[in-house]
């Protein structure tokens, strides 16, 4: 940012109080979600900043309450997929129907399909074919759907959370790369601490659960989507996002030597798009108008992990996209080489 440059304080008010009603938000949904702190405020990062979220981890962890749960404090429409080896695109999207209107006389119809919300869960997504899988990519991308060359708009603001089970891989089918690369953040999904899963057996095996308020509304959520993008990054915080997605990329001048042996590819550029963008949301909720360096290294890790593809020999040796990313951040100094 120029030293020189000034700022609306009134953008700067209205900045800070959304990141305040956004601290709200994720303290509602912690009422009713024990424990999973950092993925709460991620999946609604990735609200904010327009994205999509890919959550992975094993069955049984609350993937799906999590999600009603945010669309119920949120105030916004959610529906939910069953991902099948026999679904088809139709089944998600919609599809032209010949009904009868109300002279009786024979038309045909959009009938609109469960894509049609705001909050979507894409439950076990690997497990339907690519064909079906594709079909959510329009929708992900410009937030419309078409059907036998009309355009539908999704009502904004809109969002994908897709899960996949890491452990049963049998019958499933890995989203390819440029699929993998529409979702703004890959989460994980941890297994609760003692203490959390006390708590889960506690709520869940007791009374009726806790009746939930409603802290934001859509309109109010579009535009924090808007004045986010106010939220200014400084040249040095950018070109830093920009060098550790570089960093990620083997066989150019300079590349580190563990990148070099386990990396195939590197991030795209979504990838620096994404920490710039949620170093925004980041900074809000720290209270702060402008990006710091801590804000893009905390948002490296989900913004990052789906968009390195591993060589064979990363394959064969069981490395984790997550500990080159670390190595990334610890080899990347903040103000430039």
């Amino acid at each position: 940012m120029n030293r020189n440059e000034t700022w609306d304080p009134q953008i700067v008010d209205r900045a800070l109080a959304a990141g305040q009603r956004i601290r709200e938000a994720q303290a509602e949904i912690g009422r009713a979600i024990v424990g999973h702190v950092d993925l709460v405020e991620q999946v609604l990062v990735c609200l904010l900043c327009r994205g999509h979220a890919l959550l992975e981890g094993v069955p049984g962890l609350g993937k799906t309450y999590l999600i009603k749960t945010i669309g119920e404090v949120l105030d916004l429409a959610t529906s939910r997929i069953q991902f099948t080896p026999d679904l088809m695109p139709a089944d998600i999207i919609g599809t032209n129907v010949l009904v009868r209107d109300e002279h009786g006389h024979q038309v045909i119809r959009f009938q609109k399909g469960p894509v049609f919300s705001q909050v979507l869960l894409a439950d076990e997504i690997n497990r339907t074919t690519p064909k079906t899988q594709s079909a959510l990519l329009e929708a992900m991308q410009e937030q419309n759907v078409t059907v036998a060359g009309t355009s539908y708009p999704l009502a904004p603001p809109f969002i994908v959370l897709a899960t996949q089970n890491p452990i049963e891989m049998e019958g499933t089918y890995p989203l390819p790369e440029a699929q993998l690369d529409r979702f703004f953040f890959k989460l994980r999904v941890d297994y609760p601490e003692h203490n959390d899963l006390l708590a889960i057996v506690d709520r869940t095996t007791g009374g009726a659960p806790a009746v939930l308020n409603r802290i934001l509304s859509a309109a109010e959520i579009c535009g924090y989507q808007e004045l986010i993008r106010s939220v200014p990054a400084s040249p040095t915080v950018t070109d830093y996002a920009v060098r550790l997605v570089y960093a990620t990329h083997p066989q150019r001048d300079g590349a580190d030597g563990e990148i070099n042996r386990f990396v195939r590819y590197g991030s795209s550029p979504r990838g620096a798009q994404g920490l710039i963008l949620a170093g925004k949301v980041y900074a809000l909720l720290d209270k702060r108008f402008a990006v710091g360096f801590d804000d893009i290294r905390r948002a490296a890790l989900p913004a990052l992990r789906h968009r390195l593809i591993l060589s064979f020999q990363g394959e064969a040796e069981g490395v984790e996209q997550d500990a080159l990313i670390r190595r990334v951040l610890d080899i990347t100094p903040e103000g430039g080489a």
